[in-house]
């Protein structure tokens, strides 16, 4: 039994359609599961995250090297440096050390799920562009929005590319809102923070491929 399509409209950079594209609905006509689109988003969140904050123990406060009193004869508690964890500005006993670990993983069949997921939820929300090719003649930021406004893109809107193309990453690069990325680099965070999401006829199959 053959694999059921789905076919979405090809425009080109005027916005005059020139074809149409089929792509398998076991990629773009899924089941949309919430859960697990949640999970590819906790991960990749996660997994962004820097572990750069650090207090100071009581070895890496500045100061208190002299011992505050005398041991014995003042009828205060004994203390042996100011910078002590009971000390107002002394170190930090359980405070974060920079080495934190929030890294977290995500089986391949959930997270293509997950891709699977998102991708059919802006399908069923008429959110995907597919264009017949981006290639600039020249780099302009100028040519981008003129063909933003064309395609009728939102104003957040995540472009994908098969491959390296310089002229339009540099064009589109000071957009606020676009986003350019490539298929191998094509995250559920991404799609889901996004209102349009373009494609080329070449790399709506990349994806198509690689989730199949």
């Amino acid at each position: 039994m053959a694999a059921k399509k789905i076919n979405l409209k090809v425009l080109n950079q005027a916005g005059e359609e020139t074809g149409k594209v089929s792509v398998s609905a076991e990629v773009f006509g899924v089941e949309v599961n919430e859960q697990v689109m949640f999970d590819a988003v906790q991960v990749y969140q996660a997994n962004m995250r820097q572990a750069t904050a650090k207090t100071l123990t009581r070895a890496e406060v500045s100061g208190g090297g002299k011992k505050p009193w005398r041991q014995k004869g003042t009828g205060r508690a004994r203390a042996g440096s100011s910078r002590s964890p009971v000390w107002r500005h002394g170190g930090i006993v359980f405070g974060p050390t920079g080495n934190q670990n929030y890294k977290l993983s995500m089986n391949k069949k959930a997270h293509a799920l997950a891709v699977k997921s998102a991708l059919t939820q802006k399908a069923n929300d008429k959110d995907i562009i597919v264009v017949d090719n981006l290639d600039l003649v020249e780099v302009k930021t100028k040519a981008i929005v003129e063909m933003l406004t064309k395609l009728n893109a939102k104003k957040k809107t995540l472009v994908v590319l098969d491959k390296e193309n310089d002229s339009f990453v540099l064009s589109a690069r000071n957009l606020p809102g676009v986003i350019v990325t490539t298929t191998n680099n094509l995250s559920v965070y991404d799609i889901m923070n996004t209102d349009s999401l373009l494609f080329t006829s070449d790399s709506i199959k990349v994806v198509e491929g690689g989730l199949k």
